[in-house]
């Protein structure tokens, strides 16, 4: 992968988290993911939901299925942490961004032949 592709895949990458935690989270989503939070769903499914629309849009950006498991899951963990208050949005949001530079190292590791 050569570097305009990686920076472009990046930017795209960013383009759709943003997209996805603020354009497509609800403000009851944002709210009752969180453990603690009444509400008419359990908060599992909340953020179950969440976290599975960002997977969804990493998976269809890169192609991969794979990393948009990946995505999934750690989107989750993340937004569980900060939920519990062991961080607020800016660590929240940088730990996401890392997470999308890493989806572009993997890619870029597995097209080098």
């Amino acid at each position: 992968m050569d570097l305009q592709h990686g920076f472009n895949l990046l930017a795209l990458l960013a383009m759709g988290h943003f997209l996805a935690d603020f354009g497509l989270q609800s403000d009851r989503m944002a709210t009752e993911k969180c453990p603690g939070r009444a509400g008419a769903l359990p908060w599992q499914w909340w953020l179950t939901a969440h976290a599975a629309i960002h997977g969804f849009v990493v998976a269809v950006i890169t192609g991969q299925p794979l990393l948009g498991l990946a995505e999934w899951g750690l989107h989750a963990l993340i937004d569980r942490g900060k939920c519990q208050g062991r961080y607020g949005i800016n660590a929240d949001q940088a730990l996401h961004l890392l997470c999308k530079l890493l989806w572009v190292a993997l890619q870029a590791s597995t097209r080098q032949v």
